[in-house]
């Protein structure tokens, strides 16, 4: 399977400064979080310690029952506190984490929104979807559930043995001993974690893409009975992903394996050693005790701390990703506002990829207010051109201007101003037929929709049970492919642009709907610039002149009439259209 360019991925300073202007975006939720965490934890201190003292009492053999209820009582306090709390630390750590990932989810949109539109072709649909879906939820869940609870088993951790030292250095230090082997456990973990969770979550990406891929051409699939070379690099996609997970199954199954053993060997090392000392008359039976249980109550928060690792780490690799979308270089943007509407080719060349041109020293003046066609044979780079003179890529030599500034620097909100591209490919948005036409012209009202609909031919809206305010979308209204492409050339009309480039734009209409929309445009867009990538020559003759392009260059430019006069490629193909 060949393989697939990827965005970006931040590194682990990028993630450790996210991880930080999440903190500080929301700086009153954290010192609630920070708080409530250190009074929960400080009050799970306290029944150990009172544990020994009631130990002491009764070990003296002349015990005050008196104290002891108190210290009795004194022990329900804290538990009570200590569940209370814990409940409100982990209130503001889910309000905090909620907030946290709105704002996340908010900045990526924006972010991806944002991506120059080549970019996103390049990295195809897979990875910008599993980044979306799995790497958000992913983050979500460790900000909800992973962060608060690897924060508070990491405060408590340090409170007991804080604890464990003020009671006993010694046995304290046994404890430590005890525990020594989660420190080169865990650090042998994180060297490999990051690693093994980013190749998991690009393997995912490469997997989603297959199956995006597969979904989008099915009928190209069926028609050139590809399927088995489509299950075959399926197939490849799913074991890579298998092979990565895997990995990080193995990383787990060293880990948590140790962190029990580690616990274990603890608690037995402070029962041995406080034994001996207390035979010793080294310590009180009490401290020991008190010691025992804080190195039992030890385990819980290393054990959280340890199994919510992996999710943390899982984390950090999909908000590298979520983050890596922020380091794609944006498109430069230029300071110049054109003359007028006249585009100007000079000398350019461009590849998608690698050395290989499409387009050689292409040159060409387009005149505010002509109709242009550009015609000639499939991958001739007709396409390639009208994406360039859209400013959706930039030449690789050679410029593109409009009115004497470059079309790839305009700012977006110009460019749409002034050049629009309509292609083949369009989307029906969930929302209503208002809803979709809002997105070119929010300010429209009913009849300046309904007549830019008439424009384009599209009088069955009126047609429709409620008019423009008919859900569209999977679980209402679905148009088909001649409705959809009418409702996109309707959002060109409202959005007046001064330069229209329609690749194919009536492609997918049948003859007659094509050239009564086609005619109807042309009436609508009088005074301004539309070029016409088309197929149907018919296209062609109602131009006032005609580009013919052959392998990424202009072969022949002039009107309709001189062109088949001239009896060359074009004519050649007029003839071929006419069954000539």
């Amino acid at each position: 399977m060949t393989d697939t360019w990827q965005l970006p991925v931040a590194d682990a300073r990028g993630v450790r400064r996210a991880a930080g202007d999440i903190i500080r975006a929301d700086p009153v939720a954290t010192v609630l979080v920070v708080v409530t965490t250190c009074l929960a934890a400080a009050a799970g201190l306290g029944a150990p310690w009172l544990i020994g003292r009631i130990v002491n009492q009764v070990e003296s053999g002349e015990p005050d029952l008196a104290a002891i209820d108190l210290l009795a009582l004194a022990i329900v306090a804290f538990a009570v506190g200590h569940m209370v709390l814990t409940r409100f630390a982990r209130y503001f750590a889910h309000r905090f984490a909620e907030r946290s990932l709105a704002r996340l989810r908010e900045e990526f949109v924006d972010r991806t929104l944002a991506l120059p539109t080549a970019v996103v072709e390049r990295a195809g649909t897979g990875d910008l979807m599993s980044r979306t879906t799995a790497d958000v939820a992913t983050v979500g869940g460790a900000l909800r559930d992973a962060a608060p609870e690897v924060f508070m088993g990491t405060l408590q951790a340090t409170l007991i043995f804080g604890a464990m030292f003020l009671l006993n250095p010694v046995l304290a230090g046994a404890a430590l001993l005890g525990i020594s082997g989660l420190w080169f456990a865990g650090r042998w973990y994180l060297k490999r974690a990051r690693t093994a969770y980013l190749a998991e979550g690009a393997a995912n990406s490469a997997l989603s893409e297959s199956i995006a891929a597969t979904v989008d051409g099915a009928r190209t699939i069926e028609v050139f009975d590809l399927r088995a070379r489509r299950v075959a690099d399926g197939d490849t996609a799913v074991r890579d992903g298998f092979r990565t997970k895997l990995r990080t199954l193995f990383l787990r199954c060293v880990l948590f394996p140790m962190v029990d053993f580690s616990s274990i060997v603890a608690m037995v090392v402070v029962l041995l050693m406080g034994g001996v000392m207390y035979v010793n008359d080294l310590v009180s039976l009490g401290a020991v005790i008190s010691v025992s249980l804080y190195a039992m109550q030890l385990v819980n928060p290393i054990n959280q701390m340890l199994m919510w690792m992996e999710q943390v780490q899982r984390s950090a690799a999909s908000l590298a990703r979520l983050k890596g979308v922020g380091e794609v270089e944006p498109t430069p943007v230029g300071e110049a506002t054109p003359d007028d509407d006249r585009l100007e080719v000079s000398g350019v060349r461009y590849a998608y990829s690698g050395d290989r041109d499409v387009l050689h020293g292409v040159d060409l003046s387009v005149r505010p207010g002509e109709r242009l066609a550009i015609v000639g044979p499939s991958g001739a780079g007709k396409s390639t051109l009208g994406r360039l003179l859209a400013g959706v890529d930039a030449p690789k030599t050679g410029t593109i201007t409009v009115g004497g500034a470059q079309v790839a620097l305009l700012a977006p909100e110009e460019l749409r101003r002034r050049i629009v591209l309509v292609t083949q490919e369009h989307h029906v948005f969930i929302g209503t037929v208002r809803d979709n036409l809002a997105i070119a012209a929010p300010d429209a009202d009913d009849d300046t929709m309904y007549a830019a609909l008439s424009a384009v031919d599209a009088t069955w809206v009126r047609e429709l049970p409620e008019g423009l305010s008919t859900e569209l979308g999977a679980n209402a209204m679905t148009l088909d492919a001649p409705q959809a492409q009418q409702l996109a050339l309707a959002r060109v009309v409202l959005a007046d642009p001064h330069t229209v480039i329609l690749d194919e734009a009536t492609a997918l209409l049948d003859p007659a709907t094509a050239r009564h929309a086609e005619r109807a445009m042309a009436a609508v867009l009088e005074g301004r610039t539309v070029i016409a990538i088309a197929h149907r020559l018919h296209t062609a003759h109602y131009a006032d002149r005609v580009a013919v392009m052959a392998d990424g260059r202009i072969t022949e430019l002039g009107s309709h009439d001189d062109l088949v006069a001239a009896n060359g490629e074009y004519a050649t193909l007029w003839h071929h259209w006419h069954g000539n």
